[in-house]
């Protein structure tokens, strides 16, 4: 057992885990922050992206250990109180999601692809990025636009800050 300490969606966490806990399970068993979903755990669908020290990784190929003393942000995180972050309110507004079973995935690799794009992305550059996330019902096209449309949104949000 090791003890590690992380600060997950703003809050300082402690917790006692086995040295082979993955993040994913951590985040979901232990912290109660099940929008972070175990879709194949072996690295290949995205569902369990989260943002370590501000970059999109698949949390179910992290030990715990690995994370110790990281900044961790979930999909429980990207909200400011009631408003939608720019990510998901375009996803929503450009039906970017069925099932949402991959789409906290989605939305985390996507403000990763964003915050190191900018607004001066293009369709091919999106397709590319989203390469490691599986999304078995919308066929992507929406899932893009979402994507092209929030990174407008998020543009002008950084802007007015």
């Amino acid at each position: 057992m090791s003890t590690v300490k992380l600060t997950v969606n703003g809050k300082a966490v402690s917790a006692d885990v086995e040295d082979r806990t993955l993040l994913v399970h951590l985040l979901r068993d232990h912290l109660g922050l099940t929008g972070t979903h175990i879709g194949c755990d072996t690295s290949q669908c995205g569902a369990c992206v989260v943002h370590i020290d501000g970059c999109a990784v698949k949390s179910c190929t992290v030990l715990v250990g690995q994370a110790n003393g990281a900044n961790i942000t979930t999909i429980e995180g990207i909200a400011k109180a009631d408003e939608l972050h720019p990510m998901q309110a375009a996803f929503r507004d450009n039906h970017g999601l069925q099932c949402g079973y991959c789409t906290p995935g989605m939305i985390m690799t996507s403000i990763d692809i964003v915050t190191r794009h900018g607004s001066g992305l293009d369709e091919a550059t999106v397709r590319q990025e989203l390469e490691g996330n599986i999304c078995r019902c919308t066929g992507y096209h929406n899932i893009v636009k979402a994507v092209l449309d929030a990174a407008g949104r998020m543009n002008v949000a950084q802007a007015a800050e």
